[in-house]
């Protein structure tokens, strides 16, 4: 009897273990980033500018550049720094029930998704998505495979916004007329002394990009112009003390479902990180018309 006793006291003690070890691996668990939820899981930002994932993408290097394809499961960056000598591609996806990171080769041009998530826009060239991936890296035909773009993005109808790495980084447009690219032209909007890197809302209501001027916060600001009426665009505004520093902002972009903007923080060499901020920051600076 007394060993009967001693048995179940050793089978009681194991399940108490084991229900232990179930509830610590169940903990563990929800702490990390599996569950599946948009945004690499995080918490949605207010009006104050927040970190993007900074125990997912954050490291001591320079992370730069959000692209997210329209169903939220994949996530592309740059970094640069450490073991990353240059700027590489990163893309952080949705597998297993799980977000898993992985380097994207052979170029780390600046990535921008189509809206219907077919293309990555990479500068003058792209790469098509595959039933078994991405494509072989192409090139835009002339005149953009020969144009030093850094950041090309597209809108709905087609028309391509892109920037030149010149010394004045102008940013110009090139719109589809009957299936048929035009020419590229210049941004008619008031630019401060260098440019770059333009995102254009999928209506064509705004246009956001970085620029160079004496009345900035310092470094590169973030600015926008929105379309007027009369189909021009109104003066360049800068996106204002939340989002501008003294440091350098650049990159910025809205989510595909429109609700959050993201954009880079430099802090100098390689260092900077990705912030997000809810996207009614820039509807606040839409001119009553």
């Amino acid at each position: 009897m007394r060993n009967n006793y001693f048995i179940v006291a050793i089978l009681v003690f194991a399940l108490f273990l084991s229900a232990c070890n179930t509830k610590k691996q169940h903990s563990k668990d929800s702490d990390s980033p599996t569950i599946e939820r948009p945004y690499l899981g995080q918490n949605p930002p207010g009006l104050i500018p927040e970190l993007f994932a900074p125990d997912i993408i954050r490291t001591a290097h320079r992370e730069a550049e959000a692209a997210f394809t329209p169903d939220l499961k994949e996530f592309y960056f740059r970094r640069r720094g450490g073991e990353y000598k240059n700027n590489s591609l990163v893309v952080i996806q949705y597998k297993n029930n799980r977000w898993t990171e992985s380097v994207v080769p052979p170029i780390a041009g600046e990535p921008f998704i189509s809206l219907d998530g077919k293309i990555l826009y990479l500068g003058n060239k792209y790469r098509e998505r595959t039933n078994s991936g991405l494509s072989e890296v192409k090139s835009l035909d002339a005149p953009f495979k020969d144009i030093p773009i850094m950041r090309l993005t597209v809108s709905a109808k087609g028309t391509y916004y892109f920037d030149e790495a010149t010394e004045t980084g102008t940013i110009r447009y090139s719109r589809l007329i009957d299936g048929k690219r035009e020419k590229p032209l210049t941004v008619n909007i008031d630019m401060g002394e260098w440019n770059a890197h333009p995102f254009i809302a999928p209506d064509e209501s705004y246009l956001i990009w970085d620029d160079q001027r004496e009345s900035g916060y310092g470094g590169a600001d973030l600015y926008i112009s929105f379309r007027l009426q009369d189909g021009s665009w109104g003066a360049a505004i800068n996106l204002g003390a939340q989002i501008n520093t003294e440091f350098a902002e650049a990159y910025g972009s809205v989510s595909p479902d429109g609700k959050y903007f993201f954009f880079h923080r430099g802090f100098g060499g390689d260092k900077g990180d990705i912030f997000w901020v809810d996207a009614q920051i820039i509807e606040a600076l839409r001119p009553k018309q």
